[in-house]
């Protein structure tokens, strides 16, 4: 008779079984342990549930020594506090770890404002309060800090011009919770920044209605020329908190935000967007202000920031001065327009070896999206008959994606129906089904006063 080939459990090796397990979730795991008491040997390998934790709690050799548990308990331990943001903790405990690192030596009076992390119970409080459930991943970040205290600048990026400042603080839930909307066209909806000097926020989408979609993030801007103050349109900022803060996060710890007197400024450098003519370098940088922008009427409201830089290898002989600026803008629907004048804001900057000069300056397009392109012309400082031109490169300005109210009033009190469509960075279109309108005007109204006394209602 042939010899049996059945093997007991109890009798297979367990190298290759602790291999297989390796393959395993935690909740795998788990269900292993319950098979038979081999399984649940085996399940409980200490190597097995180190790497669980280094992944899911991002716990190190030190976390375990000082705790005293072996890697199965602790992993037990963090489970039993943070289980129902598994799928978020890691993702959101790394940003902030990046963005706190970052900041540490840049920006340190933002990392001192930073608040603890709040408590599952004071969470569960605050949705008794709002009557509405906090995504998980929003409840995930909270419990690892709880935003910032309400001081300037903010965590969540800053602009300035001549005569117009804002800095977003991340509110505190207990802040925001205090600020939560339950008027027509901004029910349930939460802040998640507060400007001091504008009145601005940021909020997140905590019920599917009014057209909105869950859990997404937008700037609201009143539609000024409906009847209704209710119509709220809406520049879309992400669709998710856990997506709208790690791009943040990103765009901050890349450099792609530069950091200004220890204040980010949400300047976005588009690649390629550099242009050298001999020893001089010219790259530019843009920003959008919702605060300063509507959709109805359409005005989109741009700054962008100009780097000239002159390089260290140049002769004594290059150096130079700026006398005049050209731009030929042309906008998304076609229209090219042609501007020229004297200096830069104002300014003849003289170029030397090594010098480096930066300006701001802001324009005001009717479309959504446009690009500017020109050059500067200079004169040498030991020849003033050698006249020269400096490429500016071609440079994009692009609102975020917004979206229209699905009903909305005109000027003459007819009914509109709008189609809804998701609008902005490239024209797709999204047809939704939700409805409503909201109540934002005041904000709105303050911001357009600022505009209409600014020192560039076209552009400088």
């Amino acid at each position: 008779m042939a010899a049996s080939t059945e093997f007991e459990m109890d009798q297979l090796p367990s190298d290759p079984l602790l291999h297989i397990f390796t393959y395993l979730s935690y909740r795998d795991l788990v269900h292993c342990s319950f098979v038979n008491r081999r399984l649940n040997e085996l399940s409980k390998h200490n190597l097995l549930w180190k790497s669980l934790c280094c992944k899911h709690w991002l716990l190190t050799d030190a976390d375990r020594l000082q705790s005293g548990l072996s890697w199965y308990c602790l992993f037990k331990r963090y489970y039993s506090d943070l289980g129902r943001y598994i799928q978020h903790y890691a993702v959101l405990r790394k940003a902030w770890e990046q963005l706190k690192s970052f900041l540490q030596q840049r920006c340190p009076r933002m990392i001192a404002s930073l608040k603890e992390g709040t408590t599952e119970a004071e969470l569960n409080d605050i949705e008794t309060q709002i009557g509405c459930k906090l995504p998980d991943d929003y409840r995930c970040s909270y419990r690892i800090h709880n935003g910032q205290k309400l001081v300037i600048p903010g965590l969540m990026g800053s602009m300035s011009l001549s005569n117009h400042y804002r800095s977003e603080v991340l509110l505190d839930v207990e802040t925001a919770a205090g600020g939560f909307q339950q008027r027509k066209g901004m029910r349930r909806c939460l802040p998640l920044t507060f400007c001091f000097h504008t009145g601005l926020s940021q909020y997140m989408t905590l019920d599917p209605i009014e057209g909105r979609r869950m859990g997404e993030s937008f700037y609201p801007c009143p539609d000024q020329t409906a009847q209704d103050p209710a119509a709220i349109d809406m520049f879309i900022t992400g669709s998710s908190f856990l997506e709208w803060f790690t791009t943040y996060v990103n765009n901050v710890v890349t450099g792609e935000y530069p950091i200004i007197k220890d204040q980010i400024f949400r300047y976005v450098h588009e690649k390629g967007c550099v242009a050298t003519t001999g020893d001089i370098t010219v790259s530019v940088s843009t920003s959008f202000l919702p605060e300063l922008s509507s959709v109805h009427p359409p005005h989109f409201f741009f700054t962008y920031r100009i780097r000239i830089e002159m390089s260290t290898s140049a002769s004594r002989e290059a150096a130079c001065q700026l006398d005049s600026r050209y731009w030929k803008i042309t906008t998304s629907d076609g229209n090219v327009e042609e501007v020229q004048g004297p200096g830069v804001v104002g300014e003849f900057p003289v170029m030397t070896p090594g010098k480096v000069h930066e300006y701001a300056s802001c324009t005001t397009f009717s479309t959504p999206s446009e690009y500017m392109e020109g050059h500067y012309t200079f004169h040498r400082l030991a020849n003033k008959e050698e006249v020269f031109q400096v490429a500016i490169p071609r440079f994009h300005m692009v609102c975020p994606t917004y979206r229209e109210p699905e009903t909305r009033t005109d000027n003459d009190g007819e009914f509109c129906n709008t189609d809804h469509r998701d609008r902005g960075n490239d024209g797709d279109d999204d047809d939704r089904d939700d409805d409503d309108g909201g109540d934002f005007s005041r904000m709105r109204e303050m911001n357009m006063a600022v505009l209409e006394g600014a020192w560039c209602p076209r552009h400088i």
